[in-house]
């Protein structure tokens, strides 16, 4: 026992080390004020000063937080450290919802998988209780080794998935064409760990391995840039997060084609079989 407690405390004051000597947000929250943990018992956690938070999944159950705060419109980075080693059949989810069965939800959900496979980054974006519009990739990097920053871009114009400040998605807003928008709703951020091997890795062939449990993914350096009166921000720019610009700029559309390009491997705006009458009006764009 006293042997896994020094393991424990080595392990903590590296992840700690790796915050001080790695962080590049300047304006990254407190979890203490920023966020409650709501569900998962003594599995999530708080610690390094408010800095870091884990939540951890065991056969008994998974663990969950939430924003104290509601957000309508803005960008929302966070950094995550995903499930090491095999950890097919857990899903750690990351997304923005409002509550009510007419939400809107802006999601981010990995899939983990077993050693030395790809983790899968499923997105998602909910209007008016109304989904159904998944994009997945795979990431040209191990999720595991270290922190990256996940980010969503929320305005009137559109809505960015990016990961390490590159974007993945972008799904804009075709209410011309009759598609619903979320833009009245405001919504929390939330996160959970939670067992999905009925479904999350390989729909649901490969079983999550309980001997490896707890299963812990980590968190840090959140940051909120969200709307205050008129709604500009005049010291940012795209790539420090300059949420409310109608449009990518040449750089970013270049690395949104490559990530599409190279990584996606499931847009339902190309599922014909899902849609045979003929694809939502909003893939036309």
């Amino acid at each position: 026992m006293a042997c896994d407690s020094q393991n424990s405390f080595l392990l903590l004051l590296l992840i700690l080390v790796g915050i001080v000597s790695t962080c590049r947000v300047a304006n990254a929250g407190n979890f203490h004020q920023d966020f409650d943990l709501t569900w998962g018992g003594s599995r999530p956690k708080i610690f390094g000063g408010g800095q870091l938070l884990s939540l951890a999944l065991d056969k008994t159950s998974g663990s969950g937080f939430q924003s104290k705060k509601e957000y309508l419109f803005g960008r929302i980075d966070m950094q995550l450290k995903l499930v090491a080693g095999n950890s097919a059949g857990t899903v750690t989810a990351y997304y923005l919802s409002s509550e009510g069965p007419m939400h809107d939800e802006i999601d981010f959900e990995f899939l983990g998988n077993v050693t030395g496979e790809p983790y899968i980054v499923h997105t998602n974006v909910f209007t008016q209780g109304k989904g159904n519009r998944e994009q997945q990739f795979y990431l040209w990097f191990d999720p595991t080794n270290n922190f990256h920053t996940y980010s969503i871009i929320w305005n009137p114009q559109h809505i960015v998935f990016l990961v390490d400040n590159t974007p993945i998605r972008v799904f804009k807003n075709a209410e011309s064409q009759g598609v619903p928008y979320p833009k009245k709703q405001a919504m929390r951020i939330y996160s959970s760990l939670w067992n999905a091997d009925d479904w999350a890795t390989r729909g649901g062939l490969v079983k999550t391995d309980w001997s490896k449990a707890p299963f812990t993914a980590y968190y840090r350096n959140f940051n909120a840039q969200t709307c205050t009166g008129s709604c500009t921000n005049s010291n940012s720019h795209f790539s420090n997060g300059a949420w409310q610009n109608q449009e990518l700029d040449a750089y970013s559309r270049r690395r949104l084609r490559w990530v599409q390009k190279n990584f996606m491997i499931y847009n339902y705006c190309t599922d014909y079989r899902r849609f045979p009458q003929g694809f939502p009006p909003e893939c036309r764009q």
